[in-house]
């Protein structure tokens, strides 16, 4: 390339660069937009259609705000708008700085954006969905794009007071709802230890209010107002026969008489499922829903009772009842073989490895990781498992155990119960309630094994699950999975 032809691409780039690195408030100059050369808070008040707002900026301290350096939004509800609002909002100082809250945001947010639709954070810390050019929340913006010295402002139709979440209307709903109640009671009664560990130990601050309630820390966090949700809150009669239906697969006992843990944990199980992370409208409902538990249940719009609850975090539809078959409901219990809690042995002789086999429901990918003691060097070489959340009803069990290593004897049995004596020299294990027989597994076979059944009486913890070596000291096992089918009529 020649020097001359050179210094003529080096021209071209920089002429490039000064115009990609020009203000964004550029193209605004000399468009004979008058509020370029005022702040924001002086543009909302001397128009005619918008000085009524322009007063409650001033009433609340806003006028100060939007006077500062820092950029924003404002989405001005017209004077006609804000005839609409409630004298208790208007009277009430504090309530008052919340609805102005509501309607501004920090940063530059014009009409003309790539995106179709954006959730933006306004001052009030709740979120309003920006859709297309012409919506904001549930208000339409009239008049677009008014730009001053330091933001823009939209003009809208209807007044954008802050709406509550979903968590603040269950909250208002205690007292006249069952499942409201129950879903409050939450935060006194802890379903898991570790809920309780994380209520006394909990900071305010971020994330504070998802370890408060059991309910938040364990399915959903519909306090959050940045993300979506929808919640089916079940009228009384509907959540009842739910929480009935469910009593003889969560037969709990309790230490205190005076607590009920089966009806507790029968409720927790039926109201666990009501929560998804989206915010479905009515025609969006799809036609069946999964719960991040696996349940399935078929959505009857029929059972809707009323009009979608349209929240500042999501939607609440009332819900006459939500049938969700038990067959669906007791969902099976899948446990790693690689994620076992502990063993009777040597930590060197176990190999988690990442392996790759036939494709699957389960590993369509045909990916899949599993636990192998190839050379244990001891007789009854054993890894312990466990699992929360098992249903008071007989299980059918399987497990998936490969052998693709070698010829060498792989033999194993299951056993369920007991408990742990590190005092006793040799197996460890005392006391099993069940022991199933010795398996040989097959060399380079990928499918499912049927074990054999097991009856839980009591529901929740499964118990000590040992999966324990041959006689011999060369005799080695594996273990994909173990898969709890419960055995329904």
């Amino acid at each position: 390339m020649t020097l001359l032809k050179y210094k003529k691409l080096l021209f071209i780039i920089l002429t490039i660069g000064l115009v990609s690195c020009s203000s964004p408030w550029d193209d605004k100059e000399g468009n004979g937009d008058v509020n370029l050369n005022v702040t924001l808070n002086e543009a909302i008040s001397t128009t005619s259609e918008t000085a009524e707002f322009g007063k409650l900026l001033t009433q609340t301290g806003y006028d100060k705000i939007l006077a500062a350096s820092k950029t924003y939004t404002v989405f001005v509800p017209t004077n006609e708008a804000l005839k609409a609002v409630s004298t208790t909002i208007l009277n009430n100082p504090e309530a008052l700085k919340k609805f102005v809250e509501n309607h501004i945001a920090l940063s530059s947010y014009s009409s003309v954006r790539n995106t179709a639709e954006e959730r933006i954070k306004m001052l009030s810390d709740k979120y309003l969905t920006f859709k297309g050019s012409t919506t904001i929340g549930d208000a339409t913006i009239v008049a677009a794009n008014h730009y001053a010295a330091n933001g823009v402002f939209h003009i809208v139709n209807k007044a954008l007071a802050p709406k509550l979440n979903i968590w603040e209307y269950v909250t208002s709903q205690g007292g006249t709802s069952a499942m409201s109640n129950y879903l409050l009671s939450l935060k006194e009664f802890s379903i898991y230890n570790a809920d309780a560990i994380a209520k006394s130990t909990a900071v305010p601050g971020f994330l504070a209010d998802s370890l408060s309630n059991s309910y938040l820390k364990n399915v959903y966090n519909l306090n959050n107002e940045k993300n979506s949700y929808t919640l089916f809150l079940m009228e009384d009669g509907g959540y009842d026969a739910e929480v009935t239906k469910m009593k003889p697969y969560l037969n709990k006992t309790s230490n205190n008489p005076a607590i009920d843990s089966t009806a507790i944990y029968s409720k927790y199980f039926t109201v666990r499922d009501m929560a998804f992370p989206k915010a479905y409208t009515k025609d969006q409902l799809p036609a069946t829903l999964t719960s991040r538990f696996g349940v399935e249940f078929d959505v009857d719009k029929t059972q809707i009772v009323g009009e979608p609850i349209v929240l500042s975090n999501g939607i609440v539809y009332i819900m006459k009842k939500v049938d969700v078959k038990l067959k669906k409901r007791l969902v099976t219990t899948i446990i790693q073989g690689e994620k076992n809690w502990g063993y009777y042995g040597v930590r060197s002789r176990m190999l988690y490895r990442d392996k790759k086999g036939p494709t699957s429901p389960l590993y369509p990918d045909g990916l899949y990781n599993d636990l192998m003691v190839e050379l244990p060097n001891l007789t009854k070489f054993t890894l312990f498992y466990q699992a929360n959340d098992m249903f008071s009803v007989k299980y059918k069990i399987y497990w998936r155990a490969i052998n693709d290593r070698t010829a060498n004897l792989f033999e194993q049995q299951l056993a369920i119960g007991g408990k742990i004596n590190t005092t006793i020299t040799g197996f460890p294990v005392e006391n099993i309630t069940k022991t199933f027989p010795i398996v040989i597994v097959p060399l380079n076979y990928y499918e499912e094994v049927y074990i054999g059944d097991f009856q839980y009486t009591n529901a929740g913890y499964s118990g000590l699950i040992s999966l324990i070596g041959g006689s011999k000291a060369t005799s080695a096992l594996t273990l994909d999975y173990l898969k709890f089918v419960p055995d329904l009529p």
